[in-house]
């Protein structure tokens, strides 16, 4: 990670932390200050769901109508399964409601023919009996005829698999033509927004918080990225368990979309604070190698050496960390 995406985020605290002097003032006392101490690692990007299409019923893929990349919306067909056997099975539920349906109309005028005759006293009332019986059995037949149909015909349909939601399909590990079994996986979607996963070592785990600020790299694993083009994201979560001596926190990134799952891309997180002399930057002169600044006495102005450090951005300005050379409380003279 570049120094200057560290220090993007640095700068984001750094006027709140600092006592700093107004802009156009004389002299400027050392204090301490907490900064964030800030950690670059990798960060690879997730889907927060993935999301197996599988086939609702066995038989051969006819058709495929998605491929790895593209975006699809919950309900989608992304595949057409058809199982021959069905057909045939529509066929003959077919011949078979043709076959009651004619067994029941000849069953329907037997019966009407009944009712007159019972009316006229011609034939007994059992004679009447059986013909009703007769029609209501091949009636109710008829019914179940019809509805081993419906479940047929709703299996026929199972065969187009549907996008469980939306998202952008992963993989499509099936070709035309396979032979595939109820449940088997025809797509991975990956759905649900994306979000950066990080694992760092366990000595950092007491160091993140939730809901702290990081500075995201744009795509690419080079170390000179710009920190103009990054962007800023949140520590959303930090899992409880440490695994193999490390533990992992998942980030919140908008505009993560155009990123591939499983990309990594470097992360600068803070990971605690530490006490620093900061000054501002045009306190100190550089002559001859060495950096100096003009520190006020009771009654002169001395000139010491220091040994800077880290340069910081803050909207009062820029300020060099001094590592020696300087102790609280000391007066600086700002040109």
């Amino acid at each position: 990670m570049s120094r200057s995406l560290t220090q993007a985020v640095i700068a984001l605290a750094m006027t709140a932390m600092l006592g700093l002097s107004p802009a156009g003032a004389e002299d400027y006392q050392v204090a301490r200050s907490s900064i964030k101490v800030m950690k670059s690692v990798f960060g690879q990007v997730q889907s927060r769901d993935t999301v197996p299409a599988r086939a609702r019923i066995g038989g051969s893929v006819v058709e495929i109508l998605v491929e790895e990349g593209d975006a699809v919306q919950a309900g989608d067909a992304i595949a057409n399964v058809v199982d021959e056997k069905i057909a045939l099975q529509l066929d003959a539920i077919d011949a078979r409601h043709e076959a009651l349906s004619v067994q029941l109309d000849n069953a329907r005028d037997n019966l009407e023919r009944a009712k007159q005759l019972f009316t006229r006293g011609t034939i007994a009332k059992t004679r009447l009996d059986d013909q009703q019986t007769q029609y209501d059995v091949l009636f109710n037949q008829l019914n179940a005829v019809e509805a081993d149909k419906a479940v047929i015909v709703q299996q026929a349909k199972e065969g187009a698999v549907l996008a469980p939601s939306s998202g952008r399909v992963l993989a499509v590990p099936v070709t035309q033509g396979s032979v595939i079994l109820p449940g088997e996986l025809i797509a991975r979607i990956a759905g649900g927004g994306y979000f950066l996963r990080l694992s760092l070592p366990e000595r950092h785990a007491a160091g993140i918080t939730e809901g702290e600020s990081v500075i995201v790299g744009t795509r690419g694993l080079s170390p000179e990225t710009d920190a103009s083009a990054s962007i800023t994201g949140k520590i959303a979560k930090v899992y409880p368990e440490i695994i193999d001596g490390r533990v992992t926190a998942d980030v919140e990134v908008e505009g993560l979309g155009d990123f591939f799952v499983g990309e990594r891309t470097l992360v600068s997180i803070p990971i605690g604070s530490r006490n620093a002399l900061m000054v501002p930057a045009p306190a100190i002169v550089t002559r001859h190698g060495l950096d100096y600044v003009l520190i006020r006495e009771v009654d002169k102005t001395v000139e010491v050496t220091i040994i800077p450090g880290e340069k910081i951005d803050t909207d009062a300005g820029p300020f060099v960390e001094v590592l020696s050379g300087l102790v609280e409380g000391d007066v600086v003279v700002l040109p």
